[in-house]
């Protein structure tokens, strides 16, 4: 089997640029790798993440780690697909620095004379340098991605929201109960009577998860393995009486 000639010959390699060599090699010569451009490799990256996620909340070490090196090779992909741009290029070397660099700058208690001694205060410094880096941001959402999952993004958006003094939550509602979940009433969290209200209901849940130190998306991933599981004891007993 051919390897990167640097493997090949037996030489001592940082692990990290060996995978880039691979990575480089794949490229080089497989034809379905050549063809792929980044657009076409988003679903696998998703894809990827998500078993990711599954490995960090339900798998092994041993699957973390293979899950772990499944989406370095997506980040070695995107780089070497950019390394190739005849307009804009870039390689895993300039990912890695500017990388390096960003880590530095938004933990100036690490590389230099800040202080912090509480996670509030560390997030103080990140806030001020990334705010900084991003002067050409006009709003709180610039940066926000619409890909996010719906939950996670509803929780990302209530933040910036509380941020500027917007509740969105009852701003929309018509039906206001003090206490209930972001102000909604509790009919309409218990039994929307719409599709509007059962996103008012949704957004309202998301708006309790993060006041509660919760995180929603993770919430609904660990019913949804329940019932996963829940669904494959039944089918597993249906099985057992038809032997």
């Amino acid at each position: 089997m051919a390897l990167p000639e640097d493997h090949a010959r037996g030489a001592a390699v940082d692990p990290l640029r060996e995978a880039a060599d691979t990575m480089r090699a794949v490229r080089d010569r497989c034809v379905w790798t050549q063809r792929i451009d980044h657009r076409a490799l988003v679903p696998y990256l998703v894809e990827e993440s998500a078993e990711v996620i599954d490995a960090v909340e339900a798998g092994s070490p041993d699957e973390l780690r293979e899950e772990l090196g499944d989406l370095l090779w997506q980040v070695l992909f995107h780089a070497e697909i950019a390394s190739r741009d005849a307009a804009h290029p870039f390689g895993i070397d300039d990912v890695a620095r500017g990388l390096t660099e960003k880590m530095v700058r938004r933990h100036p208690h690490v590389f230099g004379d800040a202080v912090a001694t509480t996670p509030e205060e560390v997030l103080v410094h990140w806030n001020a340098a990334k705010a900084a880096e991003k002067r050409e941001r006009t709003s709180v959402l610039d940066g926000v991605s619409s890909h996010m999952p719906s939950l996670a993004l509803a929780q990302k958006l209530l933040g910036k929201a509380a941020q500027v003094g917007v509740d969105p939550v009852r701003h929309h509602s018509s039906a206001e109960t003090p206490g209930d979940a972001g102000g909604l009433g509790q009919d309409v969290v218990s039994h929307p009577a719409s599709e509007a209200e059962l996103g008012d209901a949704l957004l309202g849940l998301v708006a309790l998860a993060r006041a509660q130190g919760w995180d929603a998306e993770r919430a609904l991933r660990e019913r949804l393995r329940m019932l996963t599981t829940d669904v494959r004891a039944a089918e597993q007993a249906r099985r057992d009486l038809e032997e």
